[in-house]
């Protein structure tokens, strides 16, 4: 296989990166910013594009790693390149391989390959792709192929259907960015306890990485603890008290969720009481 990749931004270099390490050839990089281009082509130890063509016939394999807005507009690109034969590829986590359209009328072969995980950092992030799940879409052919490429590496890799990408892409955001919005609500409340915003991030820090951590490796049934799983209504109802109506319709909504989790912890118990206070 030989990789070449539209698009150097942290995806490109991420997930280039990777795959030069695992001793996949990636033959290069091309983007309509040619000096990110030539970065990533010197992290990977590849080549620096200034034709798209040229990028298209040196490669196999072509990754389209730009902004979701833009995926088809590098498909009307390329898509009248000699690309017969060939497989493209988009790593967007919403967006199903069906942005290529009629990509089997020019004879390749498309897919979308996404990593479940936060790419942050264009230099540093190809060392979480190790342990990171992919889900794989498209078209049928090379499919096996291809999920076989990421496999060989460690990756746990999953087929999902085309028309649950957007259902897929809001299970990733519900744990990973809608986790910062809840952060910063713990930060704010502990502002109000007097700690000073460092002091409370810093102070939350290994509360977060603790429950990740127990989440990642037991799940979230034995991961949970705290007022909802005791069944401690006084506590519960004591905390909205002192919540303003948003932050409260949160905590409530939430909690109604860790209910359902409690009472697969502990069939035996009776959460009704618990149930009867989030309503209020």
């Amino acid at each position: 296989m030989k990789v070449g990749f539209i698009g150097a931004g942290k995806v490109g270099f991420s997930l280039g990166k990777y795959l030069a390490e695992k001793g996949i050839s990636v033959t290069g990089y091309y983007s309509r910013n040619p000096q990110s281009a030539k970065e990533a082509a010197y992290f990977t130890g590849s080549a620096f594009y200034k034709d798209l063509a040229h990028l298209v016939d040196s490669s196999d394999t072509i990754f389209v790693t730009v902004p979701d807005r833009a995926i088809s507009e590098v498909w009307n690109d390329i898509r009248y390149l000699p690309i017969k034969n060939k497989n493209i590829c988009h790593c967007s986590g919403s967006i199903s391989s069906a942005v290529f359209l009629y990509a089997e009328n020019y004879g390749a072969y498309c897919y979308s390959i996404h990593p479940l995980c936060a790419v942050s950092d264009k230099f540093t992030s190809y060392k979480e792709l190790a342990k990171t799940c992919f889900t794989i879409e498209g078209s049928p052919q090379h499919l096996q192929e291809m999920q076989n490429v990421f496999s060989s590496l460690g990756n746990t890799v999953v087929k999902i259907d085309s028309d649950k990408k957007i259902l897929y892409h809001v299970a990733a955001v519900m744990v990973s960015n809608q986790i910062v919005a809840l952060a910063e609500i713990g930060t704010k409340l502990l502002l109000q306890c007097g700690f000073e915003r460092e002091e409370a991030e810093k102070a939350l820090g290994p509360l977060i990485e603790g429950n990740a951590k127990k989440i990642a490796e037991a799940g979230a049934i034995k991961a949970l603890t705290g007022p909802i799983e005791r069944n401690d209504v006084i506590t519960v109802h004591n905390h909205l008290q002192v919540l303003d109506r948003d932050i409260r319709d949160i905590y409530a909504a939430l909690s109604k969720q860790l209910v359902d989790i409690a009472q697969k912890k502990h069939p035996d118990r009776n959460y009704d009481d618990m149930k009867q206070e989030l309503e209020h």
